[in-house]
């Protein structure tokens, strides 16, 4: 049985996350605390771990660059409720694996897990790779084979998001909740389409294979084959 050790001081939000692992066949250990959650990390092996940000005794990343320092490679998903682009690099830089802001839909925090579990163990990535696209969550540039493509901060969070869900339909609530934060759905905008004409004009380039498919009346597909 796959095991996770989650490092979560909200019992609310830990007791969701613990009742939605264990109905999809995890073995969830759970630590309120930082310093015990660093302890536990040590003595239990864990195949992956969800760290929360702000922890009482010992901050996560705290927790998370600890680890690093004695070569753990455990795959760690960082949950925080800052969403900002600076908050999620410094999470990237001190060690996690993936970052998913709060608040969250349980589904894809279950579905960032499943995907850290697939990665092999010793090639923690922090570059994205979707057929000839790469984007480097770092650095925080991006390229379509040998050209750079220069994005404003909201398209490269847009295309992160794309990147990370190819091949899958994403309808523009989905968009307008996660890549832009809205807690409600208005009736009618064109932001989504605006930003992503934009977006589709720099990915797509003249005489380039078209990557970014608009399919009319639901949403939008990144495809990883050109």
């Amino acid at each position: 049985m796959t095991r996770i050790l989650l490092i979560e001081d909200d019992s609310e939000t830990a007791e969701a996350i613990v009742a939605e692992l264990a109905d999809r066949g995890f073995e969830v250990q759970w630590s309120p605390d930082g310093v015990d959650g660093l302890d536990r990390a040590r003595s239990s092996g864990p195949d992956a771990m969800i760290v929360d940000r702000m922890l009482p005794g010992m901050d996560g990343l705290t927790v998370i660059e600890a680890l690093r320092k004695e070569q753990l490679r455990t795959p760690v998903l960082v949950l925080s409720a800052l969403g900002a682009v600076d908050d999620r690099v410094r999470g990237l830089r001190m060690g996690g694996d993936d970052y998913l802001t709060k608040p969250f839909a349980i589904v894809e925090l279950v579905a960032r897990i499943e995907a850290l579990l697939r990665r092999p163990i010793d090639s923690r990535e922090t570059t994205l790779h979707v057929g000839p696209l790469e984007l480097d969550l770092i650095e925080r540039t991006a390229r379509r084979n040998e050209r750079e493509i220069d994005l404003l901060p909201r398209e490269f969070r847009l295309l992160e998001y794309m990147m990370r869900r190819s091949d899958q339909l994403l309808t523009r609530a989905m968009l307008l909740e996660e890549v832009w934060n809205y807690k409600f759905v208005p009736a009618t905008t064109n932001l989504i389409d605006v930003h992503m004409g934009r977006l589709r004009h720099k990915v797509d380039g003249p005489g380039e294979p078209q990557l970014i498919h608009n399919v009319r009346g639901s949403g939008f597909i990144l495809r990883s084959r050109q």
